[in-house]
């Protein structure tokens, strides 16, 4: 499994995110492709899948967590602000996802 390409930003790290909306739960489930793999209560409406998918990273990793590209997309792209890629890779690793 390749390890999810995380992206430089002045403000923290990007991570591409794959989320499936409407789930009976929210969760991290894994890796799809080169993406951090995301279930959402929230459905597809008004960004309301965006805002619990922010919800999501913010509380796995700690630091704020915003949508940078991909709004109307599954494929998304997330801005983790204050953060380096090693803490991470560390997070990641943790849950067993790279």
């Amino acid at each position: 499994m390749l390890p999810i390409p995380l992206g430089d930003n002045p403000d923290g790290v990007t991570i591409p995110v794959l989320v499936v909306p409407g789930a009976s739960r929210r969760e991290v489930v894994g890796v799809h492709g080169d993406r951090l793999r995301v279930r959402v209560t929230a459905p597809p409406e008004k960004g309301r899948a965006n805002e619990e998918v922010a919800v999501l990273l913010t509380e796995l990793f700690g630091v704020s967590a915003s949508l940078a590209k991909g709004g109307s997309s599954r494929r998304k792209l997330f801005l983790l602000e204050g953060i380096d890629k090693p803490r991470v890779r560390r997070i990641l690793d943790e849950l067993e996802v790279r």
